[in-house]
């Protein structure tokens, strides 16, 4: 099994478990029969247009706002298999293996450990509470079954984000396991460290498939570039573009991967772009309130000012260093 450990930016990364060969239909649970049937009902009411006032299509339409906005580590979890009763004695008699892809130029791969662990553990509580809670709240939908010839959609919904949370906790157990039985090996792979420049190298997709492919070299000088860039570690820096999804899905022959990467790097890029504008907003609030020409800043005492000028100066110190490495 072949997982991708895809860095949206240098400090946030995408999960994505290459889907096993698909079960034929006698093999299927229900629990899988019924998912398959979910599936296809959306992708009917998304092209029906003939429904009393479109409400298939509108419902459709409001509905993939929604899932727009479940976080993408939920749907990286999400494309990990359940951990069954036969893998888990394969991975015990070791005769499973897994192998974790990442661009090595631009995710150190001492590095790697650290973020599967991560993402093994620290959404399991989270998604257990909400899927208790999905639950709990079902039958208080139950008024809205009166409605007539409309569905009840929030019962559906909350059905949804329970299955949803479920198998992102499914995703995360199967992880852990692994972690424990010491399974995933790195593989540093210069087919994404490839794809990776050229998105940064090029400005669209088409130029980039156009374009020669980067050599060696200019991939280590684009990744030394974005290094740089994230100031020793204090910023956030982007290092996958929208577009390039589609390239690096069939790279890989993964066409399912497209929508993931693309989805986590319109969240990632959403949130960069909130931090930015908040701290914008603070620095202005702070000239138009500020008096005499003194800052919040000026107002703390010495004991709390003095250890940020130190942090402050270390931060110059460090600038300064990169401009005349540049």
């Amino acid at each position: 099994m072949r997982l991708f450990l895809l860095p949206i930016s240098t400090r946030r990364t995408l999960i994505y478990c290459e889907k096993l060969h698909e079960k034929a239909a006698s093999e299927r649970s229900l629990l899988d029969k019924a998912t398959f049937k979910a599936n296809d009902l959306w992708v009917n009411w998304e092209k029906d247009e003939k429904s009393p006032l479109g409400w298939k299509k509108k419902v459709t339409t409001y509905g993939n706002q929604l899932l727009k906005r479940i976080p993408y580590e939920e749907w990286g979890l999400k494309t990990i298999p359940a951990l069954t009763a036969k893998r888990k004695k394969a991975i015990e008699d070791g005769k499973e293996k897994y192998q974790v892809m990442f661009p090595g130029l631009y995710l150190h791969q001492n590095k790697v450990p650290e973020i599967l662990k991560k993402m093994a553990s620290e959404r399991v509580a989270m998604h257990r509470n909400k899927l208790v809670w999905s639950v709990v709240a079902m039958p208080f939908t139950a008024p809205f079954m009166l409605i007539p010839v409309i569905p009840n959609l929030p019962f559906f919904y909350l059905v949804y984000r329970a299955y949803s949370h479920w198998k992102a906790l499914t995703g995360s157990k199967h992880l852990d396991f692994i972690l424990q039985h010491n399974l995933p090996t790195p593989h540093p792979s210069w087919e994404l460290d490839e794809v990776y420049t050229a998105g940064l190298m090029y400005p669209t997709r088409a130029i980039s498939r156009a374009a020669p492919r980067p050599t060696k070299e200019q991939a280590q000088e684009v990744a030394r570039v974005v290094e740089q860039q994230t100031n020793g570690g204090d910023e956030d820096v982007m290092v996958l573009q929208k577009w390039n999804g589609k390239l690096i899905a069939e790279q890989f022959h993964l066409p399912d991967m497209e929508v993931e990467i693309e989805r986590a790097v319109e969240q990632v890029e959403d949130s960069i772009k909130a931090r930015d504008e908040l701290i914008e907003e603070k620095l202005e609030l702070e000239k138009a309130t500020a008096k005499e020409g003194r800052t919040a800043k000026d107002e703390l005492p010495d004991e709390v000012l003095k250890p940020l000028e130190q942090t402050e100066k270390e931060i110059h110190k460090k600038a300064e260093k990169v401009a005349e490495k540049q």
